[in-house]
């Protein structure tokens, strides 16, 4: 897909000092990848005023200080911005895919909603488990305090998010919603089904870099029981290689 090919963004108000920015089209996989872009160049290019640009899926939040900016005046930095998008193949990433293999405790305690989100799927929650370990993720962004958000969950069906929200999830939390997987960085609270809980941290402060994953990074979640959990050295989340393609 070529910049030309991205299709006019869409910017509409979020509250009385945001605005959301998608891009409408047919093509989730060409919606996902305009939107990291345009994230990309907007970030490089921010209008005064932006407070915050909190990134999803398929969406781009953009809070502002509306007694330092207009609406409109954000919204015509956006959609100039996307019209200025460079020619060629759009590209957020600076370095080779990584590839992730992360351990994951599936038990009543680390994952909450498995029994539901199997009741809802049609599957045991053994059977949701195999399914998420023979899933291959992709790294779709990284959204608030940096948690991967990632592709690729083969479930028979897509999982709804919880009704009500849990307000207090521990950090290294596996959840899942939709076909989509994430892994909470901090504690705090989420609507996603949390479903297991990885021992390593996937986000340091401290570190000069405080994640070691990017888009397009490759990730497999692999089942472990507690005793061997407890025996690992779970430090950093590392990269075990780099993809070839």
């Amino acid at each position: 897909m070529t910049a030309a090919q991205v299709p006019a963004v869409s910017v509409e108000p979020f509250g009385d000092s945001a605005v959301m920015v998608t891009v409408p089209h047919p093509d989730p996989v060409i919606r996902r990848t305009a939107i990291v872009a345009f994230r990309e160049r907007f970030l490089a290019h921010r209008p005064p005023g932006v407070l915050d640009v909190v990134s999803g899926l398929e969406s781009l939040l953009v809070e502002y200080d509306p007694l330092a900016t207009a609406p409109q005046h954000i919204e015509y930095a956006i959609r100039l911005l996307a019209e200025r998008m460079p020619t060629g193949q759009p590209s957020v990433r600076s370095r080779p895919a990584l590839r992730f293999a992360v351990p994951v405790v599936f038990d009543a305690e680390t994952g909450p909603d498995l029994l539901s989100v199997a009741e809802e799927v049609g599957l045991t929650p053994a059977e949701v488990v195999d399914a998420i370990a023979e899933s291959t993720f992709t790294i779709s962004l990284l959204g608030a305090a940096m948690a991967p958000m990632m592709d690729g969950l083969q479930v028979p069906r897509p999982v709804p998010r919880r009704a009500e929200p849990r307000t207090d999830v521990a950090p290294g939390a596996i959840m899942i919603a939709g076909t989509n997987a994430i892994i909470q960085p901090f504690p705090g609270p989420t609507g996603w089904r949390v479903v297991g809980r990885t021992p390593h941290t996937v986000v340091d402060i401290s570190r000069p870099d405080p994640v070691s994953f990017g888009t397009g990074d490759v990730v497999r979640f692999v089942p472990v029981t507690r005793d061997e959990a407890a025996a690992l050295d779970a430090g950093f989340l590392l990269p075990v290689e780099e993809v070839r393609v």
